[in-house]
């Protein structure tokens, strides 16, 4: 487990999650133009207030993965496309 430091609405907080989501969220963060810390703090804005800081930070990590694989396992032959001129009238 990694710690990291957070100020969060004011008040300083610390966070323990595995290397691999650390490095996970990051990439998430740069690819939004963003710092971790800004990353880390919008996750925190937005999750409700019964999770935990670092369970909404894995689930916002696996749900990014989840969606990234979906893309890059999407079979064309299951995307609508248009249909096929077959020259019957």
């Amino acid at each position: 487990m990694v710690k990291r430091s957070f100020s969060l609405a004011g008040h300083r907080t610390s966070v323990a999650l595995e290397p691999e989501f650390w490095a996970a969220l990051q990439r998430l963060a740069e690819d939004r133009g963003q710092a971790l810390s800004a990353f880390v703090a919008i996750v925190d804005s937005e999750r409700t207030p019964d999770r935990p800081l670092a369970s909404a930070l894995r689930v916002t990590a696996l749900l990014a993965a989840d969606a990234t694989q979906a893309i890059v396992t999407l079979d064309p032959a299951d995307t609508p496309g248009e249909p096929s001129d077959t020259g019957a009238a």
